[in-house]
């Protein structure tokens, strides 16, 4: 019977070693941000944040009002992705102001929860009837 040593240490990748070919192109795509200093430095980094926030304001994500010490503010954060071809080069530059909601209490600060997302079952279902009728 053949047992391992209880301090066996061994990287994946002795187990399943890459190809060259495979590390030169992890190693040539790039990297995607994660602070706003590291954005500031290149233009398209900052269309893709002009139109995400130009969007934001057309529909009316949110409502300015005036600011009063009892309020809990909610912050937010840029997230940033690097969306890819199937070739693997840049297809674009793509970026979300997401809201950090975990500061809010329920019954202070909101007082329901809403999801934008729509089940595929609720789809199927209109579909169905308006097939149907």
């Amino acid at each position: 019977m053949v047992t391992r040593s209880m301090h066996f240490e061994a990287s994946v990748a002795t187990w399943y070693p890459l190809p060259l070919c495979y590390t030169a192109s992890i190693a040539a795509t790039e990297s995607e941000p994660n602070i706003y200093s590291q954005v500031s430095k290149h233009h398209h980094w900052s269309d893709a944040m002009s139109k995400e926030f130009q969007a934001l304001v057309q529909n009316k994500t949110w409502n300015l009002v005036p600011y009063h010490s009892s309020m809990n503010v909610v912050g937010s954060k840029w997230v940033y992705k690097i969306k890819q071809k199937p070739d693997g080069s840049v297809d674009r530059y793509k970026d979300r102001l997401v809201a950090q909601g975990f500061t809010q209490i329920l019954g202070v600060d909101f007082f329901g929860i809403v999801s934008p997302v729509i089940k595929p079952t609720t789809i199927r279902t209109i579909l169905s009837l308006a097939v149907s009728h």
